[in-house]
């Protein structure tokens, strides 16, 4: 997957975990809990939503760098097909 298919793929999983939050406004430097109303479960949602969709599985030790779109497209860059 390139940079622009997984960004692509985070913001179909945030619209579904979080339909009321306007995706266009989300500053992917920003951590989402600093951003609107994202908790430890909604992270794991997204986790998992992100793990189908690259095939990637990620460690729970990993957990901590996937928290904003930056980090999650940084860290799916190198590992997903």
């Amino acid at each position: 997957m390139n940079e622009q298919e997984i960004r692509d793929a985070i913001f179909q999983a945030l619209g579904k975990i979080a339909p009321d939050v306007d995706l266009e406004s989300i500053d992917p430097s920003v951590r989402f809990r600093d951003q609107m109303e994202f908790d430890s479960v909604d992270c794991l949602n997204l986790i998992t939503r992100l793990e189908k969709a690259t095939g990637v599985k990620v460690p729970e030790s990993d957990y901590p760098g996937l928290s904003f779109i930056d980090g999650i497209v940084a860290y799916f860059s190198g590992k997903a097909q």
